[in-house]
């Protein structure tokens, strides 16, 4: 699909300098309409092979715009913060607020793309991990968050010939480095193709792919411009309640098979609330499981995994003392309680699995949820705090993010305390 790029497009100085003010005042008006209206996150996603110019299509997009508001997000090699855990984690935690644009060197391309260009994962792998980034992608743009995806492209072998001319020139200055294992002219025909394929499958209606030729700066810088115009353009125009566009109903970005009318009949009808212990034997089976998740929690297996709890429940069912039973069992270093209520500024101001997503803890430790992401789904959709097609997309968010969790290691126990 690259074989378009590489008809030459270029742009001389001068017809650059003819159209940078009037494409600079349009995009500050927009950003600043943006700002105002915060309704809306933008994410600009700069991808390409090392020696494109990411780092100089970076810069002239801070000459542009109000770098008050405007972030840039990099990811190279994981920290010790990231690696103990998911890896879509790191993202979640920088997520910027409605009314900010961020811009992301190191995407959640990069590391499907590296390893099937190293050669591997095979390519029914590769369509797993892609597609659950279009699943990622379609919750953000439900929940407010623009993506433009970049891709800046060279022919490998141009863009090797300028790195070395950049790394052998008179000025000492930073380069954007992506891809240090990308180095056989093998390999980086191997990245292209792995490019190529990627657009395919994730260059959607809500998140399509901007291929830009970058082998005249000038022309490139111009085309990424144009592109951040049109997304600001769609992220300020739209009706106040409705900032992104939902995904056509004909392929729903999380089906639920969940009905608008809750069953009048549930499995909390047929629980016996009558049950009782006694207080000698429940003290001596407290002892017993607390023991048990003292040891489990304790061992060398579990350095590797970690524990989410989530306490759902009527009001005065227990929630408190039974997280302080479970409190009594675990390490404090390695254990906290989160109680979750209703949502503040920075909170509504970001997708509504951000606030669960930043206290994930690292693997090895353990979160427990005092109230926790069902909210949505409980108390926002009974006393009709949410809008139904919010809240009713939340059931397979929910299973995407619980899933994420158990990919990356974690064991969730999810407890409904029921009383009379």
């Amino acid at each position: 699909m690259f074989d378009s790029m590489k008809i030459e497009r270029s742009l001389d100085k001068a017809s650059f300098k003819a159209l940078e003010p009037g494409l600079r005042e349009g995009l500050l008006d927009l950003q600043s309409e943006l700002i105002a209206q915060k309704r809306c996150t933008i994410l600009i996603l700069i991808n390409g092979a090392d020696g494109v110019g990411k780092g100089a299509i970076l810069n002239q997009l801070y000459g542009w715009l109000d770098a008050r508001k405007l972030a840039t997000l990099t990811y190279e090699a994981p920290t010790d913060e990231e690696r103990a855990r998911p890896a879509i984690w790191k993202y979640w935690r920088d997520m910027p607020a409605h009314g900010d644009i961020g811009i992301i060197l190191g995407s959640w391309y990069h590391t499907p793309l590296e390893t099937h260009a190293l050669g591997g994962p095979d390519g029914a792998e590769l369509t797993q991990a892609l597609d659950a980034i279009n699943h990622f992608e379609a919750m953000l743009h439900a929940e407010g968050v623009l993506l433009l995806k970049l891709w800046l492209y060279l022919d490998p072998e141009d863009a090797k010939a300028r790195l070395k001319a950049l790394d052998e020139g008179p000025y000492d200055r930073p380069v954007v480095r992506e891809w240090a294992r990308i180095s056989s002219k093998k390999i980086r025909r191997r990245l292209e193709a792995s490019a190529a394929e990627t657009f395919r499958q994730t260059s959607t209606g809500i998140a399509p792919w901007t291929v830009v030729p970058a082998a005249d700066l000038h022309y490139c810088a111009i085309a990424v411009g144009n592109a951040l115009m049109e997304v600001l353009m769609q992220a300020t125009a739209v009706p106040p309640t409705e900032c992104a566009v939902p995904a056509p109903a004909s392929e729903p970005a999380h089906p639920s098979p969940i009905p608008a009318a809750l069953p009048a009949v549930s499995i909390l009808s047929t629980l016996d609330f009558s049950e009782k212990l006694d207080e000698a034997s429940y003290r001596a089976q407290l002892d017993v499981e607390q023991q048990r998740i003292t040891r489990l929690t304790n061992s060398r297996a579990f350095a590797k995994r970690g524990l989410v709890c989530a306490f759902e429940g009527s009001d005065a069912a227990g929630k408190s003392s039974t997280i302080m039973r479970l409190r009594e069992a675990l390490d404090p270093r390695h254990f906290r309680v989160h109680p979750i209520s209703a949502p503040s500024d920075e909170e509504r101001a970001r997708p509504y699995l951000w606030r669960f997503w930043r206290r994930i803890p690292a693997r090895g430790s353990t979160a427990v949820f005092d109230r926790s992401w069902y909210g949505r789904v409980l108390v926002e959709r009974v006393e009709k705090l949410t809008p139904q097609e919010d809240w009713s997309r939340a059931y397979g968010e929910i299973n995407d993010f619980e899933r994420q969790l158990h990919e990356g290691g974690y064991v969730l126990a999810k407890f409904w305390l029921a009383i009379s």
